[in-house]
């Protein structure tokens, strides 16, 4: 008789266990492997704080929790087994990654840190090195393949523009006071404005509003659950933020964007090319994405431009689409 266990459809299982911007810039490549593999049960090991949107992708199938501080590699020693019959990895480079999925003895392992692996591409996007990983194996993964469903819940400001200060390290948070001058200038101008924050964020988040003038209204601090913070973002007129997993979902959404980077280049983490997407950035020597001041390049990037980048988005009707002309860039420097 066929046990229950062998009748189960084999199992990929993916490693990519970071956060919530690593996530969407995944969902490409995750896509591809869904396609790849259409007999297969696609699970993802990632943090269980992400599940929904890792859901909402339609890329897995399920999610088996697995995270570690910071962008370690976690123990996949809970692995309920039997083993993968594929086991890919997406969480980095070295061999940390490789080995967590090697000790569950996956019948296939597909790895940049495998002997048959394809060569790390550093100096490119990230959406585009996973499926350069892919291609790199025979799998076909487009990088543009990144949209998310629009959510099921009604959002809970309708067009208005978001604004989130906060960002994962100091480094890549632009000022708070400059936040708060880009906020009364959008609201000179007639938008209503949003300001959102994530958990431990709640300080900075009332000093923005304070200092733009509204210091009681519109302020969702605490970080919201996803399902209602997707909302917020598939239905804002603009999202504007620093270089966040925030600015991701509101690509993913179809949602425009202002995003101010430093230290690291918009090329490896910014949006895709297009006209509702400026992303603000100085060049300069590289710096330290995880450092606790901000960086010199984001201090550069001033409120009026920002401002304005803003403005000029916010001018078009949503609906109507500017055609990108070849002098402008998608990367304001």
């Amino acid at each position: 008789m066929t046990t229950e266990r062998s009748q189960s459809p084999p199992c990929v299982l993916v490693l990519r266990a970071l956060g919530l911007g690593d996530l969407l810039a995944g969902v490409p490549a995750l896509r591809g492997i869904r396609r790849a593999f259409p007999g297969h049960r696609v699970v993802l090991a990632q943090p269980p704080g992400l599940a929904e949107l890792a859901l909402a992708s339609g890329a897995v199938d399920a999610v088996f929790p697995a995270e570690a501080p910071g962008r370690a590699v976690p123990d996949l020693a809970h692995w309920p087994g039997p083993p993968p019959d594929v086991a890919i990895d997406l969480h980095g480079n070295g061999p940390e990654s490789r080995d967590a999925l090697a000790a569950l003895s996956p019948r296939r392992l597909l790895a940049h840190a495998c002997p048959d692996g394809p060569p790390w591409r550093a100096a490119i996007n990230e959406r585009d090195r996973w499926c350069a990983f892919l291609h790199g194996y025979g799998i076909a993964a487009d990088p543009l393949d990144l949209r998310l469903p629009p959510p099921a819940t009604p959002s809970p400001a309708p067009g208005a523009v978001v604004v989130h200060p906060g960002a994962a390290s100091g480094s890549r948070r632009w000022p708070g006071e400059r936040f708060a001058a880009v906020v009364r200038c959008l609201r000179a101008a007639g938008h209503r404005v949003v300001l959102t924050g994530g958990p431990g964020e709640d300080a900075l988040v009332h000093s923005v509003a304070e200092r733009s003038g509204r210091p009681g209204g519109d302020v969702l601090t605490g970080g919201l659950p996803f399902g209602q913070l997707s909302a917020l973002v598939a239905g804002a007129s603009l999202v504007l933020s620093g270089d966040t997993g925030l600015a991701h979902l509101a690509v993913a959404h179809g949602t425009r964007t202002v995003t101010l980077f430093g230290p690291v280049s918009p090329r490896l983490w910014g949006p895709p090319p297009g006209p509702d997407h400026v992303a603000l950035w100085k060049p300069g020597p590289p710096g330290d994405p995880h450092g606790r001041t901000p960086d010199a390049r984001l201090l550069r990037i001033r409120t009026g431009e920002v401002a304005a980048a803003c403005l000029m988005l916010l001018r078009d009707p949503r609906g109507r689409h500017r055609q990108p002309r070849p002098e402008v860039a998608t990367h304001v420097h």
